[in-house]
């Protein structure tokens, strides 16, 4: 995690975020960021370190497997107690990892008996997250297992969510640790998509409002011959159903998805779908 890129305040957000809502850590009000580099024979910059109360809580998040992490974390515990010798210290990792976590968490031999606790987000319900009307645990959903699912699908739920929960400051500071967390993730292009997508105004798009007068235009055709007012009703229903082969268009040739996905999320015939791509060529 490139914490110089990050301000302490919301690295405050991401400890407190994590620790309610995955450690189930209760944070006090004075908890505060030790932003710290801990240099002996190589520099090593802890992900997250910090004070909450008399406990000083380290966490560090890992998505991939490292044969030494065991002894990494070791030596982490040495550093901070060397500082901290008063305060009791806790340490977990997080791994995020795609493969099944192989890293040790202990250390027992001579007269060392040392632990810490390694969080496996595969064994996290990844739902939970998404279904949670608090928008900091929606934005933790990008650090679980997608269990297979469409990985733009899920980064715009989860956009989507946040942006039903939260007001335009929040939402851009959520945005700001959804950035960092794709990061571990390998996940920036899908978000930058995601975002994109949120900002593009479909109703003010020229091909939105060509859908909408070939739609009216067509049902009103047709309500000459069988009525004015039903013919309106059908321009309705032809509008809609336009607009919505329209948005998939545009998802799928502005934003790269897959038109199986998109054909689901609009409820939309492939064959009519691509048919309709074919005719915009």
């Amino acid at each position: 995690m490139k914490k110089d890129l990050i301000s302490k305040d919301l690295l405050k957000t991401m400890a407190k975020d994590i620790s309610k809502h995955i450690l189930n850590i209760d944070i006090k009000e004075d908890m505060e960021i030790i932003d710290k580099e801990f240099v002996r024979i190589e520099k090593r910059d802890a992900d997250l370190i910090f004070k909450n109360g008399k406990e000083l809580i380290h966490i560090e998040i890992q998505n991939n497997n490292h044969k030494e992490m065991h002894l990494r974390m070791h030596r982490y515990y040495s550093d901070i107690l060397f500082e901290y010798e008063d305060y009791k210290i806790s340490q977990y990792l997080l791994y995020i990892g795609k493969y099944n976590c192989s890293m040790i968490s202990q250390i027992k031999r001579d007269r060392i008996d040392y632990s810490y606790d390694i969080i496996n987000f595969k064994d996290l319900d990844c739902q939970k997250f998404l279904d949670s009307d608090d928008p900091s645990a929606v934005t933790l959903a990008i650090l679980c297992d997608f269990k297979g699912k469409d990985k733009q699908l899920v980064i715009n739920n989860i956009l989507q969510k946040l942006k039903e929960l939260s007001d335009e400051r929040d939402y851009k500071k959520y945005l700001k640790a959804l950035s960092i967390y794709s990061l571990n993730r390998n996940l920036g292009k899908e978000l930058k998509k995601g975002v994109d997508m949120f900002n593009f105004n479909i109703e003010e798009s020229p091909l939105y409002q060509l859908a909408i007068e070939r739609g009216m235009k067509q049902g009103i055709e047709k309500g000459i011959e069988k009525g004015i007012e039903k013919g309106i009703e059908k321009g309705r229903e032809e509008a809609k159903k336009n607009t919505s082969f329209n948005n998939a268009y545009i998802m799928i040739t502005k934003f790269g998805m897959e038109i199986d996905t998109i054909g689901k999320e609009f409820n939309l015939n492939k064959d009519e779908l691509l048919d309709y791509i074919n005719s915009r060529k």
